[in-house]
């Protein structure tokens, strides 16, 4: 349908995909080096910051670098970190690494803020507007575009008003094609343009797979008197089997408030395994329960998190655009943290434009960059997990004191293929305990996304052969999809005398991805749905 349909252009110097820290951070940086550029970001949430999930404790020196006065012209949500609580989890306690151990570690928060990432973009929208950016909110690029000689030369935004059946319905709108001179793409964690481009300028010839994590986060208000404002509390084990990475966070916040969250890495091998569960299961922990009950739940989301690292980085730029920040992988997760990296890509990216003028040599200079070699001093904290629980404590202890420099570099693969079959893998005893904090299952979760899509538009989530859900995967997995995806999208329901079928409920999507990484067949593909569809998170 949109190669027949006459489009609008519009023509920038630059247009930057994805209105997260990374962006904004390439945006402002650009306007402060290059003040007459033309520069537009296009962001595919409804507002920015209604898709931007993270943990979220800020390292504020990127930040300071980039604007000096932040920490006192910045208005939202800033606790400082005062304390650190590291500890192993069993079903009914816990063991709490000594803080001189802790401290040693990049799990050191000294210096640093908590922060809400969906309070912060916007504020950083602001600071780009004022510099003259021209910011869409609303608006999905579905699509890259190509010149005559194949490089990149724009974007293509979603079309508006489509029918479920695809064709144009009352209130059609043509997205517009966006052509400049550079396109910078900041989708985040696996992004659907980045990954398109990687495949297509086969940017990963030289790297790893990716690899990456299911990250789930409330905010809480709680009865007075329990929040310790400032205490950062991370912590493994419980739950999970020593076999499957992941772990817990729980940041006191002021106002009586909580984040409370937990990261399954999407290379588990169980394919009985449901992250979503996990995640409660924790917080009815007997240390957990207590602090939470009584109280309620403000919000919540879901998301991936690039976890690939160093290992994982593909080239970064290519002719006519370059990556930025989670979309190519930068997030630091020894340090659980990735908005640092994300600005410092994103300036780093704008330095390079406003001194070269072209996409090319990008890459050589964030690999000589402080940001890649951060990456390249934790590159092996990751992967240590594929060995064990105990192997990745003892070998994160080792990195954290040789800060990188051991001689040799554990490989990452694809998350897809660490699935077991279910007739080859025996579920261990994961000695799960009766919980009854909220929410009751996955779909009340969806209800403190504050989810938006309409109902009448295609299904954005694309599965090229639904016949292999019903027969193979069901035998072979069961289904995995049903328990992987944090937001019941995914439900295999009756078929008559054919046994069962597929039905996505795509008005659910809480634009996680994790379909699009786990799928052990590789046939569900993530695509953008209408602008402005998808969570409207508040505050997280």
């Amino acid at each position: 349908m949109s190669e027949a349909i006459e489009r609008e252009v519009m023509e920038y110097d630059l247009v930057i995909v994805g209105a997260g820290p990374a962006g904004l951070a390439c945006a402002i940086r650009l306007k402060q080096l290059k003040p007459d550029l033309n520069i537009c970001v296009l962001e595919k949430g409804s507002a920015v910051g209604a898709h931007s999930l993270s943990g979220a404790v800020l390292e504020p020196a990127a930040l300071e670098k980039l604007l000096p006065n932040w920490s006192t012209e910045y208005t939202g949500m800033k606790v400082p970190a005062v304390e650190d609580d590291v500890r192993l989890m069993t079903k009914t306690g816990s063991f709490k690494l000594p803080n001189w151990a802790v401290n040693l570690t990049p799990m050191n928060n000294h210096g640093n803020f908590i922060v809400s990432l969906g309070q912060l973009t916007p504020w950083l929208a602001q600071q780009a507007e004022k510099l003259g950016v021209d910011i869409f909110p609303g608006y999905s690029a579905a699509e890259a575009l190509f010149d005559e000689q194949g490089a990149v030369k724009g974007v293509r935004i979603g079309d508006m008003g489509v029918e479920r059946n695809g064709e144009p319905g009352p209130n059609f709108t043509p997205g517009i094609e966006i052509h400049a001179g550079t396109t910078i793409i900041a989708e985040g964690s696996r992004g659907s343009i980045a990954k398109q481009l990687i495949k297509k300028f086969n940017l990963r010839e030289h790297c790893d797979p990716p690899t990456f994590g299911l990250g789930f986060k409330e905010l809480w208000q709680l009865p007075p008197g329990r929040v310790k404002p400032g205490r950062i509390e991370h912590a493994f084990g419980w739950p999970l089997d020593v076999n499957t990475y992941g772990g817990s966070f729980l940041y006191h916040l002021d106002n009586d408030r909580v984040y409370v969250g937990y990261v399954v890495g999407l290379n588990y091998e169980d394919p009985r395994l449901k992250p979503f569960e996990a995640f409660q299961q924790f917080k009815n922990h007997p240390r957990i329960k207590p602090l939470l009950e009584g109280g309620e739940i403000l919000s919540a989301g879901a998301r991936t998190i690039a976890a690939g690292g160093y290992q994982s980085l593909p080239k970064l730029d290519m002719p006519g655009a370059l990556i930025i920040g989670d979309a190519g992988g930068t997030l630091n997760v020894f340090k659980i943290k990735g908005i640092h990296q994300a600005i410092r890509s994103g300036a780093l990216a704008a330095e390079h434009l406003a001194a070269e003028g072209k996409s090319a040599g990008f890459d050589a200079r964030w690999r000589a960059s402080e940001g890649h070699k951060e990456l390249h001093s934790v590159r092996n904290f990751k992967p240590a997990f594929k060995k064990g629980l105990y192997f990745a404590m003892i070998n994160a202890g080792i990195e954290a004191v040789l800060k990188g420099k051991t001689p040799w570099t554990m490989r990452n693969t694809a998350d897809w293929s660490a699935l077991e079959k279910l007739a080859d893998y025996q579920s261990p005893d994961r000695q799960w305990i009766d919980r009854s904090l909220p929410p009751r299952d996955r779909l009340a979760s969806v209800f403190f996304a504050g989810n938006v899509h309409d109902e009448a538009q295609p299904i954005h989530l694309k599965v090229a052969d639904t016949n292999i859900c019903a027969t193979r995967c069901v035998v072979e997995y069961g289904n995995p999809c049903e328990n992987f995806c944090p937001a019941g999208v995914y439900e295999m329901v009756p078929d008559g005398d054919k046994g069962k079928r597929l039905q996505i409920n795509a008005a659910n999507c809480v634009h996680c991805k994790a379909c699009d990484i786990k799928d052990p067949y590789e046939i569900i593909t993530w695509t953008t749905p209408e602008g402005g569809s998808g969570p409207n998170y508040q505050n997280l």
